[in-house]
């Protein structure tokens, strides 16, 4: 017996000594003897610490050596702020702001004499259901804390100062109860569930919006019953037919539906001046079908429109939607050569003819799939691009003709008035939403990777995200940005932030120097 024991107790040691022995000479056999990586050749099995420790480079950045105002696209402070919001309705913090007060930048231009809460125009008489967390315990150790039901106030705006899109130009304008809405996200760039999440919040929260993303219109963004901007890009995905035509047909479906609000066809997206891409592996039957496209094919549109190639073609093309549909239609820009947004303006001066708004997205904006040089390199920041559209239609004559979006990092609410006093109607997010519904910057949307499911439309991965959980906290996201903004507007001594202009925001230098703001001061960073 005591035989025995003795051999599988050497048997024991050598499967605990040879075993690891033989893998380890296998690795170093391979990697001394392959021709791609010349660390590896040079020193086989130790080399691999290399290749590890950078592919968990942008982890241990995000989570260990970035401080919290540090991170790019956004900082620790950004992500925190918005998930916080999201959860728990809140912006509330202690002990000072982390903000770099020494650096430039703009402030709101707080008056000696506030608004009173009870002075503020705002609309808060039908109360929003949604659910909140709430901190029970919060130590290194042990932290719990609980979900529970509530009714939040929806801070829209009262009617008198609710703008109303295309309320000249066509049968069904648009009136919009807040300043805050959904950017364009294809269903494609984003899953399923990624989708119906947001329809559902953004239904629940009211007053808002969802654009679609040239992707086209789904299902899954018809189920909150949210107000809807259909875009419609160069690919013309939902309302073209199989040769790739645009199908009037297809059209007056789209614009028949009554949650479909307004129609934007995109010029131009911040991160991709072109025609946009969709990795084929994300390409399902299901959006196979709606963007009428062989499915498991990669997507690469056209970098323009076909059916116009000037400002007289386009606003042919947009004033015929708008009679066929009856509901506005704009575009979505970004600003490059100034000259193009002047030859526009001066077009739409001359001859009365005009978009019902503008999206102004800055070059900064983000994107399911674009080019390096393109995204680095293309595009005027919004910070720069919003003000020099405002100021090229008023010197023309026809700012007030034109309602203007403005997006491009804008998640926060002193970031969304500062855009509003710059000259936008309206701000668009995107990123800060899907941070509502999971996003943890991981930044492989274009993979159809997303290990928490927003960006996929790999079926197992979309698991991960709980429409249900997921949708009140794009609600509350919405929310607490509209009672911010009235916070913001109280702080100014106006009574709702529909009333920002540049009167009420200040520039500092960074030697400490108060610069106002006017079409002849150069904009500086948000």
């Amino acid at each position: 017996m005591e035989t025995i024991l003795l051999w599988i107790l050497l048997l024991l040691l050598a499967l605990v000594i040879l075993v690891p022995a033989a893998f380890l000479f296998y690795i170093w056999r391979i990697d001394e003897r392959q021709e791609e990586h010349a660390i590896l050749r040079h020193y086989p099995v130790l080399g691999k610490m290399r290749y590890i420790l950078e592919k968990m480079g942008p982890e241990l950045r995000q989570y260990f050596f970035n401080n919290d105002a540090e991170g790019k696209p956004f900082s620790r402070n950004d992500y925190t702020s918005t998930v916080k919001s999201g959860k728990y309705n809140t912006r509330m913090l202690g002990f000072g702001s982390e903000r770099d007060f020494d650096g430039e930048g703009y402030f709101i231009r707080n008056t000696l004499f506030p608004v009173q809460r009870d002075e503020l125009n705002v609309d808060n008489e039908e109360k929003v259901p949604t659910k909140v967390y709430k901190i029970d315990k919060d130590n290194l150790f042990n932290r719990k804390e609980h979900r529970e039901e509530t009714l939040a106030d929806p801070f829209l705006l009262k009617d008198e100062d609710a703008p109303i899109i295309g309320e000249h130009t066509c049968r069904h304008p648009f009136r919009v109860k807040g300043l805050v809405g959904q950017s364009a996200m294809s269903y494609g760039s984003l899953g399923g569930n990624a989708i119906t999440a947001l329809s559902t919040g953004l239904g629940l929260a009211g007053g808002t919006w969802m654009n679609t993303g040239e992707g086209g219109l789904s299902k899954h963004h018809l189920k909150g019953g949210v107000d809807i901007i259909c875009q419609i890009g160069p690919g013309l995905f939902g309302v073209r037919t199989k040769d790739g035509d645009f199908s009037w047909e297809e059209f007056k479906k789209k614009s028949d539906l009554k949650e479909i609000k307004a129609f934007e066809l995109k010029l131009a997206q911040g991160a991709k001046t072109r025609g946009g891409h969709l990795d084929g592996k994300k390409v399902t039957p299901e959006i196979a079908s709606i963007r009428n496209v062989e499915a498991w094919e990669s997507i690469d549109s056209p970098n323009r429109f076909r059916e116009f190639n000037s400002p007289e073609g386009m606003l042919d093309f947009i004033e015929e939607l708008r009679e066929v549909g009856g509901k506005p239609v704009g575009i979505k820009l970004v600003v490059g050569n100034t000259g193009d947004i002047e030859e526009l303006a001066s077009f739409m001066a001359k001859t009365g003819r005009h978009p019902d708004f503008i999206t102004v997205d800055g070059g900064e904006g983000g994107t399911g799939a674009s080019y390096q040089e393109l995204a680095d390199a293309t595009g005027v920041p919004i910070k720069s691009a919003l003000p020099f559209v405002h100021d090229t239609l008023v010197r023309h004559g026809v700012r007030d003709k034109v309602k203007i979006f403005a997006s491009g990092k804008l998640l926060t609410p002193d970031k969304i008035a500062y855009a509003l006093a710059l000259g936008a109607d309206f701000v668009n997010i995107a990123r800060g939403l899907m941070f509502s519904v999971g996003c943890i910057q991981a930044q492989v949307c274009h993979t159809n990777n997303c290990p928490v499911g927003v960006a996929t439309t790999d079926d197992k991965l979309q698991e991960a995200l709980v429409v249900e959980e997921k949708s009140f906290r794009v609600c509350n996201y919405i929310l607490s940005l509209r009672e911010g903004l009235f916070n913001l507007a109280a702080a100014a001594g106006i009574n709702s932030p529909a009333k920002f202009t540049r009167d009420h925001i200040v520039y500092k230098d960074r030697d400490g120097r108060l610069m106002p703001l006017s079409p002849d001061v150069p904009q500086k960073a948000l």
